[in-house]
């Protein structure tokens, strides 16, 4: 260890420059590679909490697993070396035939909305600025001022104690520069690092708190390792005002799993294996590739060396081959750098020069990105007021990356989903390349996400939920922060502030100092609301109205009554699961938006009104048929109307659909079904709503309709309810079937055309309706003997999901998986190989040769969703769980994912006590995890539903199917 230190006069911190804030891309997918164990790695590995290979082989297996009788076998992965056990004729695996009674003949929004993430995920930082937890025995109590703690310290690897006590580094030391040289050595999958940390003494301290993680170093002893942090004692104090400089010289292996310095491998098309390097170091994982002080606070510029074999390329996150010093301050976690035979394309756009890098043989797929990244970034230049502050841009896609993508600073990375597009691409596959760029150059538009808005609500009703701003105490609640909570919650409540304030640019124009006046720092929500504030005329006190929004977890529900021309609005805690009051006595200030039958489509009929107690009331003309609250869907809260409020909506609607925008529309569907989940409503007055549908055309309601029914078909399925299932098919073809019938099979160039499309066939084939299978089948007939005629993008998925229900086409499919070099192609036949229903070939189909371990979560998710899969997908979960949290770690989206794809198709007791028994036997391999909380309580309310509604669903299809349809919808409730 070198170490020396001299005093300075004072210590002049580095002026920080703006930060992108801390955002890890929630995938749609998270991506499945199933080699088979290498022997030969597991020496690599020297801590059990790490996965001992790169995929989850078969070979690993203990003994207590070879005898587990289990379904486990899913999809043949390799991933178990077992025979098949024949289940018998009663088996759940087994679909039976559905019953005649009810057999009649007859998705997704991308989200582009990267305003709004920017400054959520600034939001999300102040996990980082919470008081940390200090140890007891006892674990981590709540704070008494006036009872005395009794501090644990922990034992270091040479069995005396650790000089630190706590998760969070002390404050003596801070970096200002690293000096890092990296010799990676892919053949053997290891790499040397010599790390040169330049620090100023800000409090007197005998000791150097850092961290590290699995580093092997080698020219001092470190006998205080605890926490993921390493030590450094002195005999002598460090004064406040000294420079100090610590090289460290050390040595590791290449992380096997998605973060850190990891591994990865493509093979191309001559079947040549090619060995790369990567890095994810966001949330925390900058500490496995060098010593450093791993938080978000400890800023510091970097200096990166990499040594090379001459046939790689090096990238870092500023210009290469020798990387110069970066010109500003960063965090370590948006520190960067790949090592990789990758090919560039590049422009120069307004000083900087923008570089999207491919494997070779994808270079011909990266024209897109690079012109949608080169105009956005003229853009963000001109709409933030603030240019680009690096002298490159790279933009990097690996092929086995977990995140859809990553915004380390000049050096963004990733999935090649996310990034590469054919020449031929539809506009929805081009969307999500635009979105996702966007949204990354971001962090150095509006009101696109309204479905993604629907989903974090029904996530956000739960009990399980969170606060946008919630304190964190160990690495696994920090991952678990990566949510949609934290991010599209955030979003929400940014958009409907933006919606409240008065004037057009007023928002922008906060935003504007908010980023100047902190730029390079660590910040606090409220210094967003403050800047918001001093920008907003007249005067609003931002700060005042926003708090509880982010402090609060949860929504509310806005209750309204009319008497005479008075209305009446009281707010309360929207929970699906009843609760004590401890958790309903949130208040919000609400920024309360409504419109009437008198003006209701355009902006200019916009109303607003403030809530800020528990009821509120306003004037109306007595004259006004009904109100329509939370316009365009732009507020956080979901709207009871009351029995004549919802009545004289559905009266409306029933007469003219565009009397209200699609996007309230598709708003009074989301909140009629969430009341109606809650058990505030009836399931008859959902379906009153819904009598309106088969005059509907729009994307966005149609889709949300279809996505709800489709959950509760989805449900009776696994609960055997074939009677039922087919009297919902026919509902649902009575409502639909003919804006199913009227969709084409052509190249369509509307994107929201293709949106629309895609969920309407998606659903028509998947309920098996014969025009729609038979279109699909003679369309992969078509492509299999014509590779030339192209499917159409966003038609892609639901072809290959009804080709793969035959084996025959399945292993064709399967043949064209592992030759098709278009990305977004291959993430559509993945799906459609993986929504099979012939259980003999989700147990010996998939081959772990083939697929990346990355795609696991997307195979999982799609297993689960059908009734062949759903036990094995968790069958499977339970066999490999400590693989699964070795390789995605404990509290990441991706177990998150799983955990949520393998039980929310349960809804019976028995299921409700598996999942409890199995997740409780956990322990400290993830029992505690938030995402199992959320399961459990999914499972209770799935249960809860249908104890209340399945006597009154049979009861209304039943006489709905006798009754002549397309009538004016009736009101009863």
């Amino acid at each position: 260890m070198a170490f020396f230190c001299v005093f300075a006069e004072s210590a002049n911190l580095p002026r920080n420059m703006i930060e992108n804030s801390m955002f890890e891309e929630e995938p749609d997918v998270v991506d499945l590679t199933f080699p088979a164990l290498d022997p030969d790695e597991i020496t690599y590995e020297p801590r059990s909490s790490r996965l001992l290979v790169r995929g989850l082989g078969e070979n690993d297996m203990d003994e207590d697993e070879e005898d587990c009788e289990s379904s486990a076998r899913l999809l043949g992965m390799s991933f178990m070396n077992r025979s098949s056990s024949h289940r018998p004729s009663s088996s759940p695996y087994t679909r039976q035939s559905p019953s005649r009674s009810c057999s009649r003949p007859t998705a997704r929004t991308m989200v582009a909305c990267v305003l709004f993430l920017v400054i959520v995920a600034s939001m999300t930082m102040v996990l980082y600025f919470l008081p940390g937890c200090t140890f007891t025995k006892d674990g981590c109590p709540k704070r008494n001022k006036t009872t005395p703690l009794e501090l644990v310290y922990p034992l270091a690897t040479n069995g005396e104690l650790f000089p630190w006590t706590q998760l969070r580094l002390p404050q003596s030391v801070h970096p200002l520069s690293y000096e890092l040289t990296l010799t990676p050595d892919l053949d053997n999958m290891t790499f040397a690092g010599i790390a040169v940390i330049n620090m100023s003494v800000l409090h007197n301290t005998n000791r150097i708190v850092l961290h590290g993680l699995n580093l092997n170093i080698s020219n001092a002893t470190f006998k205080y390792k605890a926490n993921q942090q390493i030590a450094v004692k002195f005999t002598e104090y460090l004064k406040v005002g000294q420079y100090c400089v610590l090289t460290l010289t050390y040595s590791a292996n290449l992380s096997s799993t998605y973060d850190g310095f990891y591994s990865s491998s493509y093979t191309d098309k001559s079947g040549t294996k090619h060995i790369l390097a990567a890095t994810q170091f966001e949330p925390l994982s900058a500490r496995k590739a060098f010593p450093c002080f791993d938080e978000p606070a400890f800023k510091a510029t970097f200096l990166i060396k990499i040594n090379r074999k001459q046939n790689y390329t090096t990238l870092s996150n500023m210009p290469q081959d020798e990387f110069e010093r970066t010109s500003v301050n960063m965090s370590t976690y948006l520190v960067a750098f790949v090592v990789a035979n990758f090919s560039p394309i590049s422009k120069n756009v307004s000083g900087t020069l923008v570089s999207v890098y491919s494997v070779p043989e994808k270079k011909e797929h990266t024209e897109y990105a690079l012109e949608a990244a080169s105009k956005l970034l003229e853009f963000y230049n001109t709409f933030f007021d603030i240019d680009y502050p690096l002298k490159k841009l790279d933009l990097v896609a690996i092929p086995d990356f977990l995140a859809g993508a990553m915004e380390n600073w000049g050096l963004i990375t990733f999935r090649e989903t996310t990034l590469l597009v054919g020449k031929d691409s539809s506009p929805l596959e081009k969307q999500v390349v635009a979105s996702v760029v966007a949204h990354e150059l971001a962090h150095q538009v509006e009101n696109l996400f309204l479905s993604v808005r629907f989903r974090v609500m029904d996530k956000d009703a739960l009990i399980s939920s969170h606060p946008v701003s919630t304190a964190v105490v160990t690495p696994e609640q920090v991952e678990e922060m990566f949510d949609s909570v934290s991010y599209e919650k955030g979003a929400s409540i940014l958009l409907m502030l933006n919606a409240y304030l008065p004037g057009e640019q007023q928002f922008r124009k906060g935003i504007i100092q908010y980023l100047k006046q902190f730029s390079g720092s660590n910040t606090e929500t409220n210094n967003l609301w403050d800047s918001l504030t001093q920008v907003s005329t007249p005067h609003q006190n931002v700060s005042e109205m926003m708090s509880s929004w982010t402090s609060l977890k949860g929504f509310p529900l806005v209750s309204v009554s009319r008497k005479g021309d008075e209305v009446t609005l009281t707010q309360e805690h929207f929970l699906l699961t009843p609760a004590n009051a401890s958790h309903t006595s949130s208040l919000w200030e609400i920024p309360v938006t409504y419109v009437n039958d008198s003006c209701s489509v355009g902006p200019e009929c916009r109303q607003n009104f403030l809530l800020k107690a528990k009821s509120g009331t306003f004037k109306v003309p007595e004259s006004v048929k009904w109100l329509k609250l939370n316009y365009q869907n732009t507020g956080y809260y979901i709207v009871d109307y009351g029995d004549d409020g919802w009545t004289a909506l559905i009266n409306a609607l029933s007469t003219n659909v565009s009397i209200l925008t699609f996007e309230d529309r598709a708003s009074l569907i989301h909140n009629m079904f969430a009341l109606s989940r809650q058990g505030r409503v009836s399931f008859r007055r959902v379906l009153s709503l819904l009598n309106y549908t088969y005059k509907e055309t729009e994307t966005a309601p149609v889709t949300e309709a279809l996505l709800q029914l489709n959950n509760i078909y989805r449900l009776l399925e696994k609960r055997q309810e074939f009677d039922l299932m087919s009297c919902m098919k026919t509902y649902i073809l009575d409502h639909f079937g003919a804006l199913m019938d009227n969709q084409t099979w052509g190249e369509e160039e509307n994107l929201s055309k293709q949106e629309l499309r895609s969920a309407l066939l998606s659903m028509a084939c998947s309920l098996e309706k014969e025009n729609c299978t038979q279109s699909a089948n003679d369309m992969f007939k078509q492509y299999v003997s014509n590779q030339t005629r192209r499917i159409p993008g966003d038609l892609q998925q639901v072809v290959f999901s009804v080709a793969a229900q035959s084996r025959t086409d399945w292993l064709i499919l399967y043949d064209m998986y592992k030759q098709s070099t278009v990305d977004a192609e291959k993430r559509n036949m993945l799906l459609g190989l993986a929504s099979t229903q012939d259980t003999q070939i989700l147990n010996e189909g998939l081959k772990g040769d083939v697929i990346q371990t990355q795609e696991l979560p997307l195979i999982i998710n799609t297993v689960s969703r059908g009734f062949a899969g759903y036990l094995f997908a968790w069958d499977f979960v339970q066999v490999n769980w400590d693989r699964l949290i070795e390789k995605f770690l404990v509290g990441s989206f991706a177990i998150q994912s799983i955990i949520k794809s393998v039980t929310s198709p349960f809804s019976t007791q028995a299921h409700l006590d598996q999942v409890k028994a199995f997740f409780s036997s956990l322990q400290e391999r993830g029992s505690q995890m938030r995402s199992v909380q959320e399961a459990l309580e999914t499972i209770r309310l799935n249960q809860l539903w249908m104890e209340r509604n399945l006597s009154t669903l049979r009861e209304l299809l039943t006489k709905i199917q006798s009754q002549p349809q397309k009538e004016e919808p009736g009101v009863s409730h």
